[in-house]
């Protein structure tokens, strides 16, 4: 019988198969607080019984990614490429910023979305990670890096709404107190405009932020640059929106990736900035990253100071996403998602 990994599980669901096996239910928080502590064996959870030791080295594995490669960046970013238990590989990055430590994670490995200016949709889908793959890269970049994350970020591989079961889960895992207890309002998620998901994200209320990849006020140009524009237009995303901020209160970040001669014309501002007038959100101009075999050029800075002044100018709040990791593809749009042989050794 195939080994399940026990970050996937919640304190509710320890508990029951604690109860389901015989033993007593209140062992199930003492193994999500150990898991938590990054144990790496059961061995070392050292309030419980052998019996219950044996129970879990039958039934269960810790799901601790191996370490493949780490890139470090001129500017201190991290990136880590992690081996999962079925020969498939992530990437994550590691931002070190003011306010504290912030991972950039996956949610997929590939991509299906097929954005003209990302890397990590090359050779589509292979699979959606589950909630604890997702809990292990947070895990992962504090382990290697001996620091607390402080913040998350769902914007690495991978379309999180179309993982959207296992996203909700993770989430709730990861914000639990007796576990790494990061505040929701420390997650930010990122959809390309998975319309119906937007609706039941807003439905559930949550306290994280939710950002929007917009990249064009124009249905034409931003189905060409983002496919999902030909199944859920700009006037359904915005209708979504709309009905998120009304449920939420919160705000929206609309980020948008410019790109030269593309999407960065005066006439794409000021349309830019008569669709979201008005709207509770926020706008953050990503000067595109360079990606090997697209051809997209980044905008230069007098155009994009341009751009955000005429935003500016229209009364909304816009910044300019600072760069981090590009000179090691580890910044937004240069995730890959890589393979590693089969003789690796991923997990113990």
């Amino acid at each position: 019988m195939n080994k399940l990994n026990i970050k996937n599980f919640t304190i509710e669901e320890l508990e029951e198969i604690m109860v389901q096996n015989g033993f007593s239910r209140f062992r199930g928080l003492q193994i999500f607080k150990w898991i938590y502590k990054d144990v790496a064996s059961f061995k070392y959870m050292k309030n419980l019984p052998l019996s219950i030791i044996d129970f879990l080295n039958e039934k269960f594995f810790l799901g601790r990614t191996a370490l493949i490669e780490k890139q470090q960046s001129k500017d201190g970013t991290i990136k880590y490429l992690l081996g999962l238990h079925d020969q498939n590989a992530v990437e994550c990055v590691l931002m070190d910023y003011k306010h504290g430590y912030s991972v950039c994670i996956s949610s997929q490995v590939g991509c299906r979305m097929q954005c003209s200016f990302c890397a990590s949709t090359e050779g589509g889908l292979i699979r959606s990670l589950t909630s604890g793959e997702m809990v292990e890269e947070v895990m992962a970049a504090a382990r290697e890096k001996g620091v607390v994350i402080s913040n998350i970020v769902v914007m690495g591989i991978g379309e999180p709404f179309d993982n959207y079961d296992e996203l909700i889960k993770f989430l709730k895992i990861i914000n639990n107190k007796e576990g790494l207890n990061i505040g929701m309002r420390h997650i930010t998620i990122s959809t390309s405009g998975v319309v119906p998901r937007i609706y039941s994200f807003a439905d559930e209320n949550l306290q994280c932020t939710l950002a929007i990849s917009l990249n064009s006020p124009f249905d034409e140009a931003r189905s060409r640059l983002m496919p999902i524009n030909k199944k859920y237009n700009i006037g359904e995303l915005l209708k979504a929106c709309d009905y998120y901020i009304s449920k939420t209160n919160r705000r929206i970040t609309f980020e948008y990736a410019l790109i030269s001669n593309v999407n960065d014309r005066e006439d794409d501002a000021k349309a830019l900035s008569k669709l979201l007038k008005g709207k509770l959100c926020h706008i953050n101009l990503i000067p595109i990253n360079p990606v090997s075999g697209k051809e997209h050029i980044k905008s230069d800075n007098k155009r994009v100071e341009a751009f955000k002044k005429i935003i500016e100018d229209n009364g909304l709040q816009v910044t300019v996403r600072r760069e981090l990791g590009s000179d090691i593809q580890g910044a937004c749009g240069q995730l890959r998602k890589s393979y590693i042989s089969a003789e690796n050794n991923l997990i113990s």
